[in-house]
């Protein structure tokens, strides 16, 4: 048996927070024999199995309703097949999906990375494919971690960026007024950020800076519905 995680720039990106142990799996193959089979397996590991889809239009519907913790997906007859039974699972789900093949196959597993599969699995027993699961959950686990860390990173940049411009401040500047009003307010830094970022798609263009030039010095709180500022 061998497990190989498919090129990292193909992941999917989704969301965990699932076990290793009494996990919900979704079986799908083109062969029927092998999806039995395979329904065996998991069943014996102690896992449940919530669907067994051969059908390409069927499996997308399933995966969306049933919300699976992981999809194992069988090389059948037909290569095609299998890669189209995995590109609508991923389109679906928010799970890792593992490839199951019985001999190795470079250009299967090549096709199948572009389709957003998370791992592959060459000619595994139930032990090997328990050992598996866990190693391909916890690899999901910590490059979800991974990417959540890069999107709130991206979120706090952007709105040191909105303040940069509407207050005139240098950066050092806009991340002490986001970090400052998130320990006022009792918030985390990214939710401040966020509410910036969603803030700023409904006010016009450039109206931080001061008349005089100069800059404010924090965030500024929003106006009570109903209420209007003063004139001049």
């Amino acid at each position: 048996m061998a497990l190989r995680t498919a090129p990292r720039s193909l992941y999917p990106q989704m969301v965990t927070g699932v076990g290793i142990s009494d996990l919900r799996v979704l079986i799908a193959n083109e062969r029927r024999d092998r999806l039995e089979l395979l329904a065996r397996v998991v069943a014996g590991l102690g896992h449940e199995v919530i669907a067994r889809e051969i059908d390409v239009r069927e499996v997308g519907a399933v995966t969306a309703r049933e919300h699976p913790d992981v999809a194992l997906v069988g090389l059948g007859l037909s290569s095609e097949h299998a890669l189209e039974l995995i590109a609508e699972i991923v389109h679906e789900s928010t799970c890792p999906v593992i490839a199951l093949l019985s001999a190795r196959d470079p250009a299967y597993i090549h096709e199948a990375a572009k389709r957003g599969v998370f791992a592959y699995i060459v000619d595994a027993d139930a032990e090997e494919l328990q050992s598996a699961i866990d190693i391909t959950l916890q690899r999901f686990a910590e490059y979800h971690n991974l990417q959540g860390a890069f999107g709130r990173r991206a979120q706090t940049e952007r709105a040191k960026g909105i303040l940069m411009e509407r207050y005139q401040v240098d950066e050092r500047q806009a991340f002490a007024m986001l970090r400052d009003h998130a320990r006022n307010c009792g918030q985390k830094l990214v939710h401040v950020a966020q509410a910036v970022l969603d803030g700023h798609l409904l006010l016009p263009a450039n109206p931080g800076a001061n008349r005089d030039g100069g800059s404010r010095a924090k965030l500024a709180a929003a106006p009570d519905e109903g209420t209007q500022e003063s004139g001049p």
